[in-house]
């Protein structure tokens, strides 16, 4: 269907770094486009190719360089990079996963930030952050086997708060309600033994 109806748009908000190339966004360097054909957000340079697109009357319009190849026909000569653990799209873990929601993250002194955290049901062990629900590489990932969970909170700003430690590791988050906490906490409670739930229902929060 590429190019024959016109794509739903990723919003500008749902990504911190370009689909293509991976490069973060800035208000200097790096504008966001919107492919006219897959609808993602890409940066100037993944957004230089023009095909024409069935939808709007076999027009030139600006397309991404995966998008180009495929309409065109043209093929790449340049092997795909081996994927690494980190460039797993977060809508595709996310879509599959025992819980994922926005929890706030903090390690060892730096400050909070809001990050989108996943734990996939094909990797129930691992946490997967994100910066953004769409974004196509994870900022970092936690093996959680063998963690502490201290689900004690120490911030008054994040009453909701907990902590994964393990050795020197330090790992704080903190939900936006006591409900998304213990959605949480469950889960992981489990992971950090080694098991995963029984009970296979996504525990997803929109």
């Amino acid at each position: 269907e590429l190019g024959k109806r016109a794509p739903r748009w990723i919003r500008d908000n749902e990504v911190t770094m370009c689909m293509k190339c991976k490069e973060p966004f800035n208000a200097l360097t790096r504008r966001r486009h919107h492919c006219r054909a897959c609808g993602h957000v890409v940066c100037w340079k993944c957004s230089d190719y023009k095909a024409h697109l069935e939808y709007d009357g076999n027009k030139l319009n600006k397309v991404c360089k995966d998008c180009y190849h495929v309409i065109t026909g043209c093929t790449d000569s340049e092997e795909k990079k081996r994927k690494g653990i980190l460039e797993i799209e977060s809508a595709e873990v996310s879509g599959n996963s025992v819980i994922c929601s926005f929890l706030q993250y903090m390690e060892k002194s730096k400050p909070w930030q809001k990050a989108w955290c996943v734990i996939p049901k094909q990797e129930a062990l691992v946490l997967y952050m994100y910066g953004a629900p769409q974004d196509v590489k994870a900022l970092a990932t936690i093996p959680l086997l063998g963690y502490t969970v201290d689900d004690t909170p120490k911030s008054a700003d994040f009453p909701h708060s907990f902590k994964l430690t393990q050795s020197k590791s330090v790992h704080s988050f903190a939900a936006d309600n006591e409900e998304l906490k213990q959605k949480w906490l469950k889960v992981i409670h489990l992971a950090v033994k080694g098991e995963t739930p029984e009970c296979q229902n996504e525990l997803q929060v929109n």
